[in-house]
């Protein structure tokens, strides 16, 4: 398969998202309701997040969102509480969430270096937020592109983020695969005219990704055997 980069998505594709923020997000909602249960369901909702699972609804806008939008609806049951200053606690609070990353990251990435692919990352969150996860997990070195909604080209479904990787390391976008979790990913990555690779790390089903995936894989550990793999053999 001739694949010169792959871009990636951080939450649901690198790092598993019911792990990493289901807890995360419960314990922000508790801490801004100050004890207030009637004020923690008023949270909840505007975050369609699910109190008694403990878990985001697969509708919920901030799995894919920014964190711009999440400080907003937050903010709308929140009226005393500025979105800029919200968007601050949540940057904040998210460069110390408990990654969790379906499988082992560094070899992975050396695996697909060392076979000469270009390696980007493209997030809605901040870009301050992803290189920070990035250094936790030890692998902020492996990526040559490192993008959120705030680094100057856009945010996803938009393609710009995607394209301003190709052109910088000088790749054909048909010739980049995009690999996400939503069909903010997928939909960013065909404006793109790129490959693109559904993982089921995140929330949404196969059901939900198929229609604008190239292939839907488990996890991006799998990458490598569909690298391998030739284009008239995929399903």
């Amino acid at each position: 398969m001739r694949i010169d980069g792959i871009i990636f998505d951080k939450d649901g594709t690198l790092f598993d998202f019911g792990a990493t923020w289901n807890p995360w997000a419960l314990e922000l909602i508790l801490e801004l309701s100050e004890g207030d249960r009637a004020l923690a369901e008023r949270l909840a909702e505007a975050a369609d997040f699910d109190l008694a699972s403990g878990g985001f609804r697969p509708t919920s806008p901030i799995i894919a969102g920014t964190n711009r939008e999440a400080a907003e609806r937050l903010a709308s049951v929140l009226p005393g509480r500025p979105v800029d200053e919200l968007e601050e606690l949540l940057a904040a609070k998210a460069a110390q969430a408990p990654l969790k990353p379906p499988v082992d990251l560094a070899p992975l990435l050396d695996g697909l270096r060392a076979d000469g692919l270009h390696l980007g990352l493209m997030t809605n969150d901040s870009e301050p937020t992803a290189r920070a996860h990035l250094d936790a997990a030890g692998i902020l070195d492996r990526f040559d592109y490192v993008a959120g909604f705030d680094s100057g080209h856009g945010a996803k479904p938009a393609p710009t983020p995607l394209l301003a990787f190709a052109q910088q390391q000088g790749l054909a976008p048909a010739r980049v695969a995009m690999v996400g979790d939503s069909t903010h990913d997928l939909i960013a990555g065909r404006a793109a005219g790129m490959r693109t690779v559904a993982v089921l790390t995140g929330m949404a089903v196969h059901d939900d990704l198929t229609a604008f995936a190239d292939v839907v894989l488990p996890h991006i550990g799998h990458l490598a055997d569909w690298l391998a793999t030739p284009e008239d053999d995929e399903l």
